[in-house]
Formats: C-alpha cells, sequence, structure tokens
C-alpha cells in the first residue's frame, strides 16, 4: 500500500463526495480514481478494499464534522444553561449545512450498514463513541439535565439534520410562526432540555 498521506486524505475526500452523490453501490475505486483527478487505478493502491475504503471514510467525516476546538473554547465561556446547548445545536446545524456532503456521507454510511453486517459493527461502534462522548462532554461541562437528556436531544437533532439536508421542503410552515431551522433548533431544545 502507498504511504503519501495528502493522496490518501484527497482519495477519502472524493470517496465522501461519490457516496453522498452516487450512494454506496456507485463508491467503487473507479469513481473515486476520477472524482479525485487521478489516474485509474490509484485509490486500489491505498485501500485494501472497498470495506477498508468505507472504515477510512468514516473516520475521515467525524473529523470534517467535528466542532472547531476554538468555537468551543468560546461557546465554553458562556453560562452553563439552557440557551448554551441551543448554542451548541445551533453549531452542529451550521456545520452539517455547511459540510451537506460529509453529513450525507454519514447517512448514505448508515444506510450502507444495513445492508452490511461488517460494516454495521464498525459504524455503530464509532456512533455509539460518538454518542458517549457527548453525553461525557455535557457532564464534564456542567449543561442542564444528564445522559437522558443527551441521548433525547441526539434523536430530535438526528431527524432534524435528516429532514433539512434530504427534504427541506417538509419543515417547511410545519410549525406557524417557525422559521426552519433556528427556531425549530431552539423548540427541540426547550422541549428537551431542563432549565437549571
Amino acid at each position: 500500500m502507498v504511504s503519501n498521506p495528502e493522496r490518501r486524505a484527497a482519495l477519502v475526500d472524493a470517496g465522501v463526495e461519490v457516496l453522498a452523490r452516487e450512494g454506496a453501490r456507485g463508491l467503487t475505486f473507479r469513481a473515486v480514481d476520477a472524482e479525485a483527478g487521478v489516474p485509474t487505478g490509484t485509490a486500489s493502491n491505498y485501500f485494501t478494499g472497498r470495506d477498508d475504503l468505507l472504515r477510512q471514510i468514516d473516520t475521515r467525516l467525524h473529523l470534517r464534522l467535528a466542532p472547531d476546538p476554538d468555537k468551543l473554547a468560546e461557546l465554553l465561556t458562556r453560562p452553563k444553561d439552557r440557551s448554551l446547548v441551543a448554542a451548541f445545536m445551533h453549531d452542529l446545524m451550521a456545520r452539517a449545512t455547511h459540510d451537506r456532503t460529509g453529513y450525507l456521507g454519514l447517512l448514505e454510511m448508515r444506510l450502507e450498514a444495513t445492508r452490511r453486517p461488517e460494516l454495521r459493527a464498525s459504524y455503530t461502534k464509532s456512533v455509539r463513541a460518538d454518542l458517549e462522548e457527548g453525553m461525557r462532554f455535557h457532564r464534564e461541562a456542567g449543561l442542564p439535565g444528564g445522559d437522558e437528556t443527551v441521548t433525547v436531544l441526539y434523536l430530535a437533532m438526528l431527524g432534524l439534520l435528516l429532514e433539512h439536508l434530504t427534504l427541506p421542503g417538509v419543515l417547511e410552515g410545519v410549525l406557524p410562526g417557525a422559521q426552519v431551522l433556528d427556531d425549530l433548533v431552539e423548540r427541540i431544545v426547550e422541549t428537551i432540555v431542563p432549565m437549571t
């Protein structure tokens, strides 16, 4: 296997683009090579197979969609109340909207994991680790609510992200006077996160 970290990262990012646009069935080494603008056969020198490429896409997406450490530090200077949780959720929505392809890639990974038990095990492990990290962060930051709050908030935000990035028209006008995304994020947080 070839070891050129920049080329590998470019191929993985090209894989994300293909996955988001074509779905898992369209994720071939040839498609990745074409998306990355490299000679045919290049991806096969970097990955042992599709499963290896999917695992590396999973890792890359978690890095691409992770919060900016400076933004986190800035937010953590605020009072540890419901409005801070809302600010974190707005940041999540902004990151997913900004990297729509990355988030759609994550959704495609979920779908592919339903068809492939070997991918399901590894992907379940990485998503569960993210959820547990969110719980740990919430507790250590002293935010209102506990693990149950984080779990329900996770589920609600996952639904909002899914609708917003795949069928945004579903949410338009569903709640009179509620502006899609901002007001819906606020309502989710107000409904789930207790007052301090």
